[in-house]
This record gives structure tokens, sequence and C-alpha cells, in this order.
């Protein structure tokens, strides 16, 4: 009887330990995979910033190419209502 109940007992023991182990086995690659996936998210914030550290230099040039393609396009909308008002005899 004792050793049965020595045998029983070694055997959830053993179950016991393989989920343990089985768990901390996931929780690793979990782990792992995570820290992975902050690399290359590190990578892509780093890829980010350098890309965009010259946009302050270019900015004034930029919104002043804008301006001009406002006045441009403003210009063009008051010659397109001209047109319309015309073709529907309002002039």
């Amino acid at each position: 009887m004792t050793s049965l109940l020595v045998v029983l007992s070694l055997g959830v023991t053993l179950a016991i330990v393989l989920v343990l182990v089985g768990y901390l086995i996931a929780i690793i690659v979990t782990l792992w995979s995570a820290g992975t996936t902050l690399n290359k998210l590190a990578g892509g914030l780093v890829a980010i910033r350098d890309n965009t550290k010259p946009l302050p230099e270019d900015i004034p040039t930029i919104n002043g190419a804008l301006t001009e393609l406002l006045t441009r396009l403003l210009d063009v909308n008051g010659n397109l209502a001209a047109i319309v008002g015309v073709a529907q005899g309002k002039r």
C-alpha cells in the first residue's frame, strides 16, 4: 500500500512539474516574441526620427510653395465661377 501511495505521489508531482514547465516555456516564448517586436518597433522609431530630422528646415519652402499654389487655385476658381455664370446666363 505504501509503495502505491509513493508511486501515485511521484506521478502527481511529475504531472505538476511538467505542467509548470510547459507554462514557463510558453511564457519564455511570449516574452522573447515581445522583445523581438519591441526591437523592430524601436528600429522603426529611429528611422522615423532620422527621416523627419530635415523637415524643420524644409517647412518654410513647402509653406511658400503651398501659398503660391493656393493663390493660383483661387484664381482658377474665380475663372471657373465666371464661366459658370456666363453659361447660366447670369452675366
